[in-house]
This record gives structure tokens, sequence and C-alpha cells, in this order.
């Protein structure tokens, strides 16, 4: 989840909490979709698009804390 901000999510990481459970339910609803997509996991596909949804609000929200944090430093 946005690569190319690999150094601000480190940052943020270890200094936000907020962001670091951003971040992690992240990659857990992505895990799950995976997994799902993979048929690993059985979802319907009504929890599997509400799974996409939630991913989605989730890395909007990084991204904004992300741009929000560049903001701080410079």
């Amino acid at each position: 989840m946005l690569h190319e901000y690999r150094k601000e999510i480190t940052e943020l990481k270890q200094k936000d909490a907020h962001f670091s459970k951003i971040f992690e339910k992240h990659n857990e609803l992505d895990k799950k979709a995976k997994d799902a997509n993979e048929g690993r996991l059985a979802l319907s596909d009504q929890e599997l698009e509400a799974i996409k949804k939630e991913k989605l609000l989730l890395k909007d929200e990084a991204l904004r804390e992300i741009l929000i944090y560049q903001k701080s430093k410079a």
C-alpha cells in the first residue's frame, strides 16, 4: 500500500499509534481479501465487497495522514 511513501509510512508507524492502527487494519483486510480470492477463506460476494470498500477507506485515510505529515515537515 502506498509504496511511494515508504519512508513516511515507516516514520508514521513509529510515531503515530493511530496511523499504525490504520495501516495494520488495512493489511489485515488485504490478507482476508487475498485469502478469499484464492479460495482459502469462504466469504460471500457482499462480505468481500465490504472488505474492499473498508480497505479503500483506510487507504484514503492513510494517504491523508501521510500528506499532512509531509506538510508538517516542510
